[in-house]
């Protein structure tokens, strides 16, 4: 009962922060329901059509999509009130990934995938949904350029792994999981951590790169 009431407040809360996303680009409703369903289960359909597992776990059980709607409900009538807690949401947004990497390693492994994928299909698990929204509006994906986000889902994967080969059951590695993302995504976001990004090469690499080059012909 408590996983699952975890699991639905990190759908929620991803199904938020979709549909702030079409209110920022002044969707109509059906956007912003489109969005806000995309972010909260997208990541786990695209992972449950990966492994075969079809229809998947969001379409056999029609709470998930009922409670993306019910964020897509609330972000058209109090927007304003939830930006002003937008700090809980990113919270709870916070938990939920953590819990989405934890099912999505579990879920993988349970399918008989090997270290490698499971440790992906719990970053896919935990991200998908806010790629798939990014891309619907025509951004790179946030997870791409900034955040300590989806590393974060990524080593939660390799951590709930780490743990089977200690023997411990799949609840406690999931808890371990959940609460070790949870602390780093929060961790970040105070430190304001990011990994290290590339810069852009000047506007003719070439030239500089080869000095010597262009003196001889000169």
């Amino acid at each position: 009962m408590i996983l699952t009431t975890i699991d639905l407040l990190g759908t929620l809360a991803f199904a938020l922060t979709g549909a702030f996303r079409a209110v920022k680009y002044e969707l109509d409703w059906l956007g912003v329901a489109a969005l806000a369903c995309m972010t909260g289960i997208g990541g786990g359909m695209a992972r449950d059509v990966l492994l075969g597992s079809t229809p998947p776990v969001a379409l056999q059980q029609p709470v998930y999509l009922l409670v993306c709607l019910a964020g897509a409900a609330l972000t058209i009538v109090a927007k304003r009130r939830i930006a002003t807690l937008w700090n809980w949401v990113m919270i709870a947004d916070a938990l939920g990934l953590g819990f989405f990497a934890a099912i999505g390693a579990a879920r993988a492994e349970a399918a008989g995938a090997n270290p490698m994928v499971v440790v992906l299909l719990a970053g896919l698990t935990a991200v998908g949904g806010g790629v798939i929204r990014d891309v619907l509006v025509s951004e790179i994906p946030q997870v791409l350029k900034s955040d300590f986000y989806a590393t974060a889902a990524l080593i939660g994967g390799g951590v709930f792994w780490a743990c089977g080969l200690g023997g411990l059951a799949d609840t406690p590695r999931l808890l371990i999981t959940t609460a070790l993302v949870f602390g780093l995504r929060i961790f970040a976001m105070r430190r304001r951590l990011e990994l290290p990004k590339i810069r852009r090469l000047p506007a003719n690499p070439t030239r500089i790169a080869n000095p010597s080059r262009e003196n001889e012909s000169r």
